[in-house]
């Protein structure tokens, strides 16, 4: 099946599920966007598929200051943009039996990273999205993690936990409109990919080889979101659906009914 966007910006493109999912978008016949920190690693991707295909753009998504203008750029030099991929991420482990080997401006950067930076991305994109008469999309990668914690990871867990939450409100509170913006979250299992290198978390050995293969984890998602699915959990994270997460959503629902 198609993907019913267009021109689609994917942030954090540059290695693992972000350049994959970059992979899959032109292959499709579609237009990216990719962004990143590593312009070597965009011209890369650009050479490979083709300038007619492919823009790029450097950025640090942990520049808060600089997010505005960044989103004013984009939005100004692509108009016909009609879809947000937000995948951008970092893991590192802490263990807080031993506080004093806990980096707090490391732990502070993990979640500026996983969750702050989005909140300021996706408040700066929503209004250029809500001018569109056709269906647009903020699609957001978070984690199984974001449902079941995982203890040498906590921060890592906690952001992606808040920022699951927050994507539950916010389909909730873009439903009506202005606009028709569509708000999808994947849910990655572990995958095979740079997130779990040994240069970024050394107590991991052989962490490259940790998880789905990447090839398996995008055959599954492009499938599921070509199909036009909301909330797109992979792997394992399908079973914590149907075990608990179905139930919770269900109980959130009819908070919000109650409400009404």
């Amino acid at each position: 099946m198609s993907l019913k966007y267009n021109k689609v910006l994917v942030i954090g493109a540059t290695s693992g599920i972000g350049w994959a999912l970059a992979e899959k978008i032109v292959q499709n016949g579609k237009q990216v966007i990719i962004v990143g920190r590593r312009q070597e690693k965009l011209d890369e991707f650009a050479s490979k598929y083709g300038k007619d295909k492919v823009s790029t753009k450097a950025f640090d998504i942990t520049k808060l200051d600089e997010i505005p203008k960044f989103v004013q750029d984009v939005t100004k030099e692509h108009p016909d943009l009609d879809s947000v991929i937000l995948n951008s991420g970092i893991q590192r482990g802490f263990d807080f039996s031993k506080p004093d080997t806990v980096d707090l401006e490391v732990l502070e950067l993990e979640f500026r990273t996983n969750y702050i930076s989005y909140m300021h991305l996706t408040t700066a994109f929503i209004p250029f999205l809500q001018k569109k008469d056709n269906e647009t999309s903020l699609i957001y990668t978070t984690s199984g993690l974001a449902l079941l914690p995982l203890p040498r990871c906590p921060n890592y867990s906690a952001s992606k936990a808040a920022l699951h939450h927050m994507i539950l409100v916010l389909r909730e509170q873009l439903r009506a409109g202005p606009g028709n913006i569509k708000v999808i979250e994947i849910f990655p299992p572990a995958v095979q990919t740079e997130l779990h290198d040994a240069k970024h978390q050394p107590d991991i050995k052989d962490g490259g080889n940790i998880g789905m293969p990447l090839n398996e984890f995008m055959d599954e998602t492009w499938k599921k979101l070509t199909k036009g699915d909301e909330q797109i959990p992979v792997g394992f994270v399908s079973n914590a659906f149907e075990k608990f997460e179905k139930t919770r959503q269900g109980m959130f629902h009819d908070i919000i009914m109650k409400m009404h």
